[in-house]
């Protein structure tokens, strides 16, 4: 089978890139050899690879800076998408595309199911749900929803990629104080498990349509880095705060948990968010990480 997969160069595409040649044929583009926000660039592109799948892995991540940008949010995590979709259902390919927690506002006290109605917070959040909606354009279709994602080890210029928990490693490599909400709960992403999973439900034909695709479990940011500072032997402290402490442009969602109960009826078990914390931070390791990278 042919893939395409578009975004190959971000934290998650290489991973996937890396995975999915082992057992398939993978055109494998960055922004520069694709840019999705171009309608007609894409259609041509797909139209000449005639790939069986499309697997977007591009996206517009930068939360706080989409309320000020959203143009450029929506052309990347909506429009982008609908185009993908539109070029997918031409050459009827599969099409799989990644979505957020941050379509759900955060009220709930237990893990969202997929059936749960989004209500998005933020420009970020919005434009991830009708990225969603669109995705549903191509004749056959998953939208997996991440969540903290993290892991994909270095840029091609040896720097580190600078999720979340990166930067909470690397302060506690670094000997400092690390700042964590105690009442930000999520189910985290790591990026070789979301990977796995992309790979099984395009072997297995499992149903189309959206599925929570995050390790299982759930957690407050100050449990994963006391979790952290554990596996790595790090003496700095952990300092819980709390989310009306902290000034942020963009709303988040105070509750961030997802069920994996529809992945997991297709055959595809997420490891627990404590098990993948355990293989990123050796992963590092191996990158000689025992020193700060920066983020």
């Amino acid at each position: 089978m042919k893939i395409l997969v578009t975004g190959a160069e971000g934290q998650l595409g290489r991973s996937l890139v890396r995975l999915l040649a082992s057992d398939w044929q993978v055109l494998a583009v960055n922004r520069r050899e694709l840019d999705i926000v171009d309608a007609g660039a894409v259609r041509a592109q797909v139209a000449a690879m005639r790939p069986a799948a499309i697997v977007n892995c591009a996206a517009y991540n930068e939360v706080d800076r989409a309320e000020d940008e959203p143009a450029t949010a929506f052309a990347v995590n909506a429009f982008g998408v609908r185009s993908l979709a539109r070029a997918a259902a031409d050459v009827g390919a599969l099409f799989v595309h990644y979505s957020t927690d941050f379509v759900f506002d955060g009220e709930s006290e237990a893990p969202y199911h997929e059936s749960d109605p989004p209500r998005p917070l933020s420009v970020y959040g919005h434009s991830k749900l009708l990225g969603e909606r669109y995705a549903a354009e191509a004749l056959r279709y998953y939208v997996l929803r991440l969540a903290s994602l993290f892991g994909g080890g270095l840029h091609p210029g040896g720097r580190r990629r600078g999720s979340t928990l990166d930067r909470i490693a690397d302060a506690m490599l670094a000997g400092r104080d690390v700042n964590a909400f105690v009442d930000r709960i999520a189910s985290p992403s790591y990026v070789d498990d979301v990977a796995h999973a992309t790979s099984r439900l395009l072997s297995v034909g499992a149903p189309e349509g959206v599925y929570h695709c995050v390790n299982s479990g759930m957690a407050s940011w100050y449990d994963m880095s006391l979790e952290a500072a554990r596996l790595l032997g790090a003496t700095a402290r952990v300092v819980p705060i709390r989310m009306r402490d902290v000034t942020v442009t963009a709303a988040r969602p105070r509750f961030c948990a997802l069920s994996n109960g529809r992945l997991a009826a297709a055959g595809v078990a997420m490891p627990a968010w404590q098990d993948a914390l355990a293989r990123y931070l050796r992963e590092r390791a191996t990158q000689g990480s025992s020193v700060c990278l920066g983020v």
